[in-house]
């Protein structure tokens, strides 16, 4: 989902609607994205969408910068068009899909844009209608969401229809947006930085879904950034991490080696570890062969609260 900075309005008239269909058109037919339910508001959008062969950011970014760019000339106007990065949501299939896409669909309707299914039904702007076969966009996926109401097409989309209709009470769903007991993390690597330190997640807002299927994923985002960091290693050794604590820390190149226990070189050595082992993958054995110390006191080290100035270090690497 996507909203325009300060509410500006993104979408002024067809030329723009259709502009930006167009760009998610392509990316349909590039296989980047699937897509089974979407709204143009006027200042909103909402998609759901199956990741294809190549991850949503550049799916995103092929369909929004342009398509900024396009506007901006169209309507003489400069600068950014979006409030900060769209929001994306990992979905568990079901019960979600269903419900995400009545969700998504109704957004004309409960805002009053149209006034009643019949209408919905044939506005041109939401998958709602494709699905209903009003309307013919070959890009949309709509066999996926009409195979949960049967097998033949007519009494499939009548079901939908019936579907669709039972949620007009409900009213806004806080429960379709994502997460619940977690916000506003700061990203991927603070979720695994916290469960590295016993600290388990329960739910995140970029997750809808199961406990089960939530700890699925974390799991997997843990695997991914193991997988980084051993790549990561074989460009930044342990000579090279050294060299570069020493410099950054203004210490004598064979001090962190030295077993010297003044509080420089006692902050130097908990950097290394903490940088090697939390950000470069190394096991506590291949430091403390390094560093000519015990596992046990390198893994004590590691394990202590992070210094601030690790996330810093960490770029610079």
């Amino acid at each position: 989902m996507g909203r325009g900075i300060e509410r500006t309005e993104i979408f002024r008239d067809d030329i723009d609607r259709n502009d930006f269909l167009q760009r998610l058109a392509i990316q349909c037919e590039k296989r980047r994205l699937i897509v089974y339910a979407w709204v143009l508001m006027s200042n909103h959008f909402h998609l759901l969408v199956r990741t294809g062969s190549e991850p949503l950011a550049l799916g995103m970014k092929k369909i929004l910068s342009g398509y900024v760019g396009n506007y901006n000339r169209r309507h003489k106007r400069c600068g950014h068009l979006f409030q900060n990065r769209y929001k994306s949501i990992v979905c568990e299939d079901d019960p979600y899909l269903l419900e995400l896409t009545r969700y998504i669909h109704l957004n004309p309707l409960r805002a009053g844009i149209v006034i009643s299914m019949k209408a919905l039904n044939k506005y041109s702007w939401s998958g709602h209608a494709v699905i209903m076969g009003r309307i013919i966009r070959d890009w949309q996926n709509t066999e996926t969401v009409l195979g949960y109401f049967g097998k033949r097409r007519g009494q499939a989309i009548e079901k939908y229809e019936h579907y669709v209709k039972e949620a007009i009470r409900q009213g806004k769903r806080d429960d379709l947006t994502g997460g619940g007991l977690v916000r506003s993390m700061g990203g991927w690597g603070e979720v695994l930085s916290l469960r590295r330190k016993g600290i388990k997640v329960a739910s995140d807002d970029r997750i809808l879904g199961s406990s089960e299927f939530i700890e699925e994923l974390l799991a997997e985002a843990e695997k991914r950034e193991r997988e980084t960091l051993r790549l990561h290693r074989k460009v930044v050794n342990l000579n090279r991490l050294a060299e570069s604590i020493n410099e950054w820390e203004g210490i004598d190149s064979t001090a962190l080696r030295s077993g010297g226990k003044n509080r420089v070189l006692v902050k130097a050595r908990k950097i290394f570890s903490q940088l090697a082992i939390k950000r470069m993958g190394y096991s506590g054995a291949e430091v403390a062969r390094y560093l000519g110390v015990s596992t046990s006191a390198v893994n004590r080290i590691a394990n202590s609260e992070e210094l601030p100035v690790i996330e810093k270090y960490s770029k610079l690497l």
